[in-house]
């Protein structure tokens, strides 16, 4: 491991708005993260394999009457995320390093009020379809955790995840369905709120159009 990645996972290990094992309150706030860790009853919106964080960092200056918390493994991502969360002084952004098949444990039934799913890997490959992160898998346990309702959206360049999610969806009888296949020239831009990923931009200078779903699970 690089001098640089043991500096940023030394950094985060020390930062309150980032929580991982070995953490006095990592998996003590079932139920609890408004009251305990952001100290308001204010929204909570969850970015699921959030990255650098940009869309969480993004969304928490737009909105500071809602609560945001980043989920993502990678250290070094999240490193860069707190790290802008800090210098914004925002303090209704956290960031959770677990992978995401772990968030059942770490958030109560009906807790969460809107879930992102940004530029996810698309895992092409059938073996790994369970892996997607709008399998049905995945789409059971954000329904878990959602509130009634609540609403969970995808971003992503690639075709191929976007039709199989829209098959899934339409398998599960999912209603209040809002869907493109080319974002920016759609009416559903709106939704997005002008907040581009470092992947995002890379695709749209490629040309490549981008997609979007809004649903209820």
């Amino acid at each position: 491991m690089s001098r640089s990645k043991l500096k940023k996972f030394e950094a985060i290990a020390e930062r309150e708005n980032v929580l991982q094992e070995g953490d006095e309150n990592f998996g003590q706030l079932v139920g609890q993260w408004r009251e305990v860790h952001f100290e308001n009853q204010k929204p909570l919106v969850l970015e699921i394999g959030c990255g650098r964080g940009e869309y969480t960092v993004g969304m928490a200056k737009l909105f500071p009457d809602k609560n945001f918390i980043g989920v993502d493994i990678k250290g070094a991502r999240l490193w860069k995320g707190s790290t802008l969360a800090l210098e914004e002084e925002l303090y209704n952004v956290a960031f959770l390093r677990v992978y995401v098949e772990q968030i059942k444990d770490h958030f109560a039934d009906g807790e969460v009020d809107e879930i992102w799913v940004t530029f996810p890997d698309p895992r092409p490959r059938d073996r790994d379809i369970k892996r997607r992160l709008t399998s049905p898998r995945f789409l059971d346990l954000y329904k878990q955790i959602l509130k009634p309702g609540g609403i969970v959206h995808l971003k992503t360049d690639n075709l191929e995840l976007y039709e199989y999610t829209l098959e899934v969806l339409q398998e599960r009888g999912i209603k209040n369905l809002l869907q493109t296949s080319d974002l920016y020239n759609s009416n559903l831009q709106e939704h997005t709120m002008g907040i581009y990923t470092t992947y995002e931009k890379r695709y749209m200078a490629e040309g490549v159009p981008i997609k979007y779903l809004q649903f209820q699970p």
